[in-house]
């Protein structure tokens, strides 16, 4: 029997052994179903399924011990309050922190991380990867690796300020409606109906292909298409405030309607506006990749992960998986926000954990 076998089942065995003797449940649950699905695909896929196994396990312990290790550094960096909150976070949350936190470095200073410039050309068509480029070369001689750097700039910076846009613009309609009423309210609401009723993939083809690609349109169209979501969330979380006894008591004494928002309504809805902005982000962030990859979206030579997808799909024809990157790149911070949000979530809920 291959040496890699035996020493495979034996370590995931004597770990089941030791939770067991040290009566970690769930651990030895964990490492004993990992022992009899193992066995199963050793059977079905041979030695080489269990490699892939092997590795999946090892990238998921990575991982878990990264996020452990950034969860106690952002403790140790926190003020006492916010320290007690991070302790309740799952380790999901603390993955998703740190992909965001790595995304962002990559961002600002992808000048100085990439080894070439965006749109310089090093090397011939599709070149492999060599001692200077870590990906190999796309369609046109250009470094992926460099060009992926610079896209956590251009793609995430433009999905961000279109998601501020947009929750801005959301954020400010529905706070209004909840406030002023009547037919404010009325005409917000309906018009924030049609936009909505127009699939937004569909609105955004639309409206590019009549005013053009330049940045500044996509950012408008793409805030105009994602806000009234917010304007709907943010009306529903306000209207349920402005019938608290403490609003009517802030009209009596003669306030504003700019006061009771900004300090009656606002510091009472935070919780839930800031996990929508992250669930916005997530849209905004897909759509604009996937206007990219379509030929709308930021153009060449910029740097975009959507258009380097399409870019080299040709790859992909010849067992080449660098298309997947950027494709990866995408997926990964989506899913890392949507840890973040869902962790948000539960705490905004009222639930806590026993």
């Amino acid at each position: 029997m291959n040496m890699f076998v035996i020493g495979y089942y034996a370590a995931l065995i004597a770990a089941s052994c030791l939770a067991a003797y040290y009566k970690n449940n769930k651990a030895f649950m964990l490492l004993f179903s990992l022992t009899l699905v193992s066995f199963v695909i050793g059977i079905i896929g041979g030695v080489s399924a269990l490699r892939v196994v092997t590795i999946a396990v090892g990238l998921l312990a990575l991982s878990a011990g990264v996020s452990y290790a950034f969860r106690e550094f952002l403790i140790q960096l926190s003020r006492p309050g916010l320290a007690k909150e991070l302790r309740t976070a799952p380790l999901t949350a603390s993955f998703g922190m740190f992909v965001i936190f790595t995304y962002a470095i990559a961002g600002i200073f992808a000048p100085w991380i990439a080894p070439h410039g965006e749109a310089e050309v090093i090397a011939s068509t599709f070149a492999p990867p060599d001692e200077n480029m870590l990906l190999g070369a796309d369609q046109l001689g250009r470094d992926i690796f460099s060009r992926i750097i610079y896209g956590a700039r251009n793609s995430v910076g433009l999905a961000l300020v279109a998601t501020i846009l947009a929750f801005v613009m959301g954020a400010v309609g529905g706070l209004l409606a909840a406030v002023k009423g009547g037919w404010f309210d009325q005409l917000a609401g309906r018009t924030a109906d049609v936009i909505m009723s127009v699939p937004s993939l569909i609105f955004a083809l639309l409206m590019l292909s009549i005013f053009g690609t330049n940045l500044s349109v996509i950012v408008i169209v793409v805030a105009v298409i994602y806000s009234p979501r917010v304007f709907r969330l943010t009306r529903a979380v306000a209207g349920n405030i402005v019938v608290m006894d403490y609003i009517e008591a802030a009209k009596l004494r003669g306030e504003g309607d700019w006061y009771l928002i900004r300090r009656e309504i606002l510091p009472n809805s935070t919780s839930p506006l800031i996990a929508e902005f992250g669930l916005e982000f997530c849209f905004v962030f897909l759509l604009i990749a996937g206007l990219s990859f379509l030929g709308l979206g930021i153009q060449p030579p910029t740097a975009d992960w959507g258009s380097m997808v399409r870019e080299n799909a040709t790859l992909i024809s010849f067992g080449d998986i660098t298309p997947l990157i950027p494709a990866g790149a995408i997926a990964l911070l989506t899913v890392s926000v949507n840890f973040v949000v869902d962790w948000m979530l539960f705490r905004s809920s009222g639930l806590k954990e026993q």
